[in-house]
């Protein structure tokens, strides 16, 4: 789905049924938003506050309204998959909040650059799917020296300091850094 324009006919579809939605958003739907990428995403990821029931039940009968219409859009394109994160990133990252979207009955914001970076390389080293959009916010070397750092942290298995590692020398080289070090 294109993420804004997606948003756009939800925001339209919650503002008729006096529904509102102020959340945080991340993933590809934010970086769409924020004009980091231009591709298609297949959901919108809100990583705060919870989704109240009526929203999420507004969405999934927006997504069987969109299908009708021959739009996929899955029943669960609006989630808070990525909710535990909140716990995770960098204290004052609500203060790091940038505007996203705003429309009628919608207004997203977005982590700051350098928590939307540092959850996008989470999101490479956890799943190695999402090199495209750790390239596009074209991170610099200082700034993945930085994101190392909190990387690191974020699992107890022995194995992924080096996987951490790995995974961002492998994106420095590709950005044209060279060779990240390995501390």
């Amino acid at each position: 789905m294109e993420v804004r324009e997606t948003l756009r006919r939800f925001d339209r579809f919650l503002a008729d049924r006096r529904l509102r939605l102020e959340a945080v958003v991340v993933g590809g739907a934010a970086l769409g938003l924020l004009g980091v990428i231009d591709r298609p995403t297949r959901d919108c990821d809100i990583l705060h506050p919870e989704l109240s029931p009526s929203v999420v039940a507004a969405a999934r009968e927006f997504a069987r309204a969109c299908r009708d219409v021959g739009a996929p859009v899955d029943d669960d394109w609006l989630n808070n998959g990525p909710a535990s994160l909140a716990k995770q990133l960098p204290a004052g990252w609500l203060a790091r909040l940038q505007d996203a979207f705003r429309g009628e009955a919608i207004v997203l914001r977005s982590l700051g650059r350098s928590d939307l970076l540092l959850s996008k390389l989470f999101a490479l080293c956890d799943r190695g799917t999402d090199i495209g959009d750790c390239i596009a916010l074209a991170p610099t070397a200082d700034e993945l020296k930085v994101a190392v750092a909190w990387l690191r942290e974020q699992d107890a298995n022995p194995q992924w300091p080096e996987h951490v590692e790995r995974t961002v020398a492998d994106l420095s080289a590709r950005l044209g850094h060279g060779i990240h070090e390995a501390k």
